[in-house]
C-alpha cells in the first residue's frame, strides 16, 4: 500500500510539472559579433560587444554585429470550462455531493446525561456474598 501511495505521489507531481512546462513560454536572445557568439540570455538583456552603430550616425557600412531572438512558445490554447457548460443532471449531482460532503462535518448535538454527577452510595458489605446469591 505504501508503494502505491509513493507511485501515486510521484506520478501526480510529474503531471503537474508537465502542465507547467507545456504552458511555459520564453525567449532566448543571442548576440553575435561577426561569426563569434558573444552572449546568450534567457531572462535578461544580452551584453553587447560595443561595436554597434549608434542611431545618430549615418550608416555608411553595415555593422558586423547581429542579434538573434528565438521565441519558444508554450501551449496557449487551453480549454476553460465554465458552469454554463454543465448539464442539469451534472449540476444536481454536484449540488447533492457538496451537501452530503458538508453534512459529514456537522457536529453532533451535545447529549445530556442526567446521572453524570450522581455518586453511588458507599458499600457497607457485599450483600450478594452475604446472602449467597450469585448470577449464573
Amino acid at each position: 500500500m505504501v508503494k502505491f501511495l509513493s507511485i501515486h505521489k510521484i506520478l501526480s507531481i510529474a503531471l503537474a510539472f508537465l502542465v507547467v512546462f507545456s504552458t511555459l513560454s520564453f525567449t532566448v536572445e543571442k548576440h553575435y559579433c561577426g561569426d563569434n557568439l558573444v552572449d546568450i540570455s534567457v531572462f535578461s538583456e544580452v551584453k553587447k560587444c560595443g561595436m554597434e552603430m549608434s542611431p545618430n550616425t549615418e550608416a555608411i557600412k553595415k555593422s558586423c554585429c547581429k542579434d538573434e531572438i528565438d521565441v519558444v512558445k508554450g501551449q496557449n490554447d487551453l480549454k476553460l470550462n465554465t458552469s454554463d457548460d454543465l448539464l442539469p443532471v451534472q449540476i444536481v449531482f454536484l449540488q447533492s455531493f457538496v451537501y452530503s460532503f458538508n453534512a459529514l462535518f456537522e457536529s453532533l448535538t451535545k447529549q445530556i446525561i442526567p446521572h453524570n454527577d450522581y455518586s453511588p452510595p458507599n458499600l457497607v458489605a457485599d450483600i450478594q456474598l452475604l446472602d449467597q446469591v450469585f448470577t449464573i
